[in-house]
């Protein structure tokens, strides 16, 4: 069974047609899908959406671009709402330097918070890194320090030496679409490397449609 372990079906692009793309997604072979939440003021939807199909899964967390808006988002917040059995990750959550949308402090700031939600709760942290390995590679080994956490690397874009890291500290690493794309060598280099035990899958849907859907509208079909 294939599972499409990140997602985000409560994106407008899905509102007309979500049974319909579940129902193309289980006939692809497709048996889970993970919903991501990327604001906590707005789980109740991404609840709601996991509820109403049984291959459906969610997480709860702010993403790094919104995570201005959400630093008052508590550990005891994001624990007491993982409680649902719908839930089964923290995030995503992490540093983004590509587009800034958040203080690069507040960035980190609500990571933290993430990190110690997860491991609080044991479930895995999905985390969004773009362009701040290093940062990226402080944070988790200072927090895995603290106390070990699981925790996916998601939509991997970086570079050898974070995928490595992310491994060693007992994370996972998954590859989106973006793993087929022409000027990719080096990512599928990285992706052969990766212990098949500590490697994911995801569409991201619904951007970065794969080879040969690039251009179109993603969606867990494609995984």
């Amino acid at each position: 069974m294939l599972v499409d372990s990140h997602c985000h079906l409560d994106f407008p692009d899905f509102a007309e047609e979500r049974a319909a793309i579940v129902a193309r997604a289980l006939a692809a072979g497709i048996g889970r899908m993970v919903t991501i939440s990327t604001r906590v003021k707005r789980f109740k939807q991404v609840i709601e959406i996991s509820e109403s199909f049984d291959e459906v899964y969610c997480s709860v967390g702010t993403h790094p671009h919104n995570a201005a808006e959400e630093l008052d988002v508590t550990v005891e917040e994001l624990v007491g709402l993982s409680a649902h059995p719908k839930v089964v990750a923290i995030g995503e959550a992490g540093l983004d330097y590509f587009y800034d949308h958040a203080p690069r402090d507040a960035q980190a700031q609500g990571f933290r918070t993430h990190i110690a939600a997860a491991r609080e709760t044991g479930l895995p942290l999905v985390i969004h890194a773009r362009d701040a390995d290093s940062d990226m590679a402080e944070i988790l080994e200072d927090e895995t320090g603290k106390g070990a956490f699981p925790f996916v690397l998601h939509c991997f874009s970086s570079g050898r030496r974070l995928a490595e890291i992310g491994v060693a500290l007992g994370g996972y690493v998954s590859f989106s679409g973006i793993v087929t794309f022409k000027n990719s060598a080096e990512l599928r280099a990285i992706a052969a490397d990766v212990p098949h035990d500590r490697l994911l899958v995801e569409t991201d849907a619904p951007y970065l449609a794969p080879i040969p859907f690039r251009g179109k509208r993603n969606e867990p079909a494609y995984v």
